[in-house]
């Protein structure tokens, strides 16, 4: 019985995780419009709601009953996986995500996150590297040149900086001395890692641009060259989930990774921990903020060359990955 518990427990928090995350890339994607507008002195969305709130909605309908064309000579099998791929490895890291401590209501404990594992930043490496297979999958299967091409520019740029990612993420691992996101945040309860993992935070500040495909890593679409990259051929929600799973879903939950290993997870701002607000509101607030930090960039930087992309993660991101390494064990030996 107990067992049976546990996994109707993980079950529902599963869907609950699932259904809110749906929700909330739905409004991201309000969010951008709103703050692309402003960057371009222009309103945004305004006519679908009051101030455009249901425009959202109204784009899912869109999508949703659009006609799903699926030409001739596309490897079918592959062709609907690659959708999925490219979506549920996105999905999947939300499961060793902590988004605070437990609480009680009621009575009753909640655990705002579906597991605790003390391999979580593995897991969470393991499934993020799954998504290359759906975009080599997108580009193979379209049996087309353009997404041919995006595919092998997007496949070339994340096994870069899949590297300088995992070498990035060794600093606060060393720190806090443990795989487990809680115990890496509880480690920083005197000092956010990001003080001694400067290096680290600039590598993984330009992967998560690069794992996302946002400007200027925007190179397996780059609608100039390549019309739409490798989800030229895709039509109705099977290319809605591309953009859904890259740009929304991904970007939130790396930046929710990059503030638990750097900026102390749930733990107040500083100077601010006496205000009555939740743990959980400050590990959004955080979120929000570096989610923020990359529309601006998103909507303020020109695009990189994907040869310029590709020596940037060699040539730069991996040294600094790994110099971090050597600053953080000369702080752990002379400050402890």
């Amino acid at each position: 019985m107990e067992l049976l518990g546990t996994v109707i427990g993980v079950t529902v928090k599963s869907l609950i995780f699932i259904i809110v995350m749906f929700l909330a890339a739905a409004y991201l994607t309000l969010l951008e419009r709103k703050f692309a507008g402003h960057v371009q002195q222009r309103p945004g969305p305004l006519h679908v709601g009051p101030h455009g709130f249901l425009q959202p909605i109204a784009d899912a309908l869109k999508v949703l009953t659009k006609e799903d064309l699926v030409p001739d000579s596309v490897d079918k099998v592959l062709f609907y996986m690659a959708s999925l791929l490219a979506f549920v490895p996105a999905i999947m890291i939300l499961a060793v995500v902590p988004f605070g401590e437990p609480f009680t209501i009621f009575g009753l404990e909640i655990k705002p996150y579906v597991t605790d594992l003390n391999i979580a930043i593995l897991l969470a490496l393991a499934f993020g590297s799954l998504s290359i297979y759906g975009v080599i999958f997108a580009g193979w299967a379209s049996n087309s040149k353009y997404p041919m091409i995006g595919g092998l520019r997007k496949a070339a740029v994340l096994i870069g900086y899949e590297v300088a990612l995992g070498f990035a993420m060794v600093g606060p691992i060393m720190q806090a001395g443990s795989f487990s996101l809680r115990e890496i945040v509880e480690a920083q309860s005197g000092m956010w890692f990001i003080i001694p993992n400067i290096l680290a935070f600039v590598v993984i500040i330009f992967a998560i641009l690069a794992e996302t495909g946002r400007t200027p890593f925007d190179v397996q679409e780059a609608e100039a060259e390549l019309v739409g990259g490798y989800v030229t051929e895709y039509t109705g929600m099977k290319f809605g989930l591309f953009p859904l799973a890259e740009w929304y879903i991904a970007t939130f939950v790396l930046s929710a990774i990059a503030v638990i290993l750097f900026f102390g997870g749930w733990q107040p701002l500083p100077l601010m921990g006496w205000l009555p607000i939740p743990d959980i509101i400050w590990f959004f607030i955080k979120v929000f903020l570096l989610f923020m930090f990359f529309l601006w960039v998103h909507w303020t930087l020109p695009r990189y060359r994907v040869d310029q992309i590709t020596e940037l993660a060699w040539k730069v991101m991996l040294p600094l990955a790994l110099a971090n390494i050597l600053v953080v064990a000369l702080w752990i030996i002379f400050i402890g």
